[in-house]
């Protein structure tokens, strides 16, 4: 499957010029030019929203890779705690000399539960200057319009959402063929409607000059999709993904399973110590993601494969397989978060015991000096 800058904007025509009437860019094409990677001295990573709070977590060290734990996860109010939900929202501070950046990667399942843990862990919003979204599933998502509409007017004017690409708008549904249960669908009106200019990153992408983007994921190792969403190819009154570039059937409107053509990762090149991984769902597998990784940036070193990996579904040979080839990959450190799986935590502790870091809703991890 290919997509061209040229077949988006056919598709998106009604949609981009009712923005640009308006005086507001709401699309960019991310340039096919190789990229070249930023290096930074520092990076610190505050877990918002994760599926499961652990009070017992004590800190700790592993390769270098400092976890801070939450501790009880309560605000000076004892009725106030964390809220843990399906989904996943990270909050990334990096560092380079004396220039700092902040980034926001995916926006949990609901506002409500960001809003509290934003508050509770005395998150300070005034610092993004960046947004990604990771896929189109609504537990990365769903939080994301509720979140515009609270801190829009905090945000920097030029503010910009990085997709990795169209099928991050598509309409998805759960459930087989025979009886599909909506999943929601990223709207990009509401992005339109907040000025939020949203960046199609399809091809690797440097965000903020500290961060990057691996684009679209080959799928070059053993690994496959496994189960999740179907999903619906077709745009209507600026709401879903241009299908023109797609297959028959899809072009037909029918529903099909889900790909995640588009599913991108987030990675950032640390000083002397090599690539951090951010894969928020893992869809085109997790060993494909840190291969993109390394070929677009071209660097070997992994200091820290980090997320979801969506692994939890994997049936125990497959599971096994695929640790095995993480492991080969040699990371200082696997941090394992939402749907990885309690099986991949205690496979990965078995193959690779001396580089697992645990993780829950309100860690702080630090990698770097």
């Amino acid at each position: 499957m290919t997509f061209g800058r040229r077949e988006f904007l056919k598709g998106s025509a009604a949609l981009g010029g009712a923005a640009l009437a308006g005086g507001f860019t709401c699309i960019e094409i991310a340039d096919a030019a190789p990229i070249e990677v930023p290096t930074i001295d520092k990076l610190t990573m505050r877990v918002l929203v994760d599926s499961s709070h652990d009070q017992f977590l004590r800190p700790a060290e592993v390769q270098g890779v400092k976890h801070l734990p939450p501790g009880s996860g309560r605000g000076p109010d004892y009725r106030l705690t964390l809220h843990n939900q399906w989904g996943l929202s990270l909050f990334l501070d990096s560092v380079r000399g004396d220039d700092a950046k902040t980034i926001m990667l995916d926006f949990g399942y609901t506002p409500e539960a960001l809003f509290n843990n934003i508050d509770l862990l005395k998150v300070d919003i005034k610092r993004i200057g960046a947004l990604i979204v990771s896929h189109g599933h609504y537990d990365h998502f769903g939080g994301l319009a509720g979140f515009l509409n609270k801190y829009r007017s905090a945000l920097p004017a030029d503010l910009k959402l990085y997709a990795g690409g169209e099928d991050n708008f598509c309409h998805r549904f759960t459930g087989s063929a025979n009886q599909l249960l909506d999943f929601g669908v990223l709207d990009r009106r509401d992005l339109v409607a907040h000025k939020v200019t949203t960046v199609l990153a399809e091809n690797p992408t440097v965000v903020s000059g500290h961060a990057f983007t691996t684009g679209k994921i080959a799928r070059r190792s053993v690994e496959r999709v496994l189960p999740n969403t179907q999903v619906k190819f077709e745009i209507k009154d600026g709401l879903g993904c241009d299908a023109s570039h797609y297959t028959a059937a899809e072009l037909q409107g029918k529903v099909v399973p889900d790909e995640h053509i588009h599913e991108h990762a987030t990675c950032f090149n640390i000083k002397d110590k090599g690539l951090v991984v951010i894969s928020s769902c893992g869809h085109a597998g997790i060993v494909n993601s840190v291969l993109q990784a390394q070929e677009v940036s071209g660097i070997k070193k992994v200091h820290a494969i980090v997320g979801g990996f969506h692994l939890g579904p994997a049936p125990p040979d497959y599971l096994k397989s695929i640790v095995a080839e993480i492991r080969k990959l040699e990371p200082d450190v696997v941090i394992p978060m939402h749907c990885s799986g309690g099986n991949f935590v205690r496979e990965v502790q078995a193959q690779m015991p001396g580089n697992v870091l645990p993780s829950t809703t309100g860690s702080q991890f630090t990698f770097g000096a």
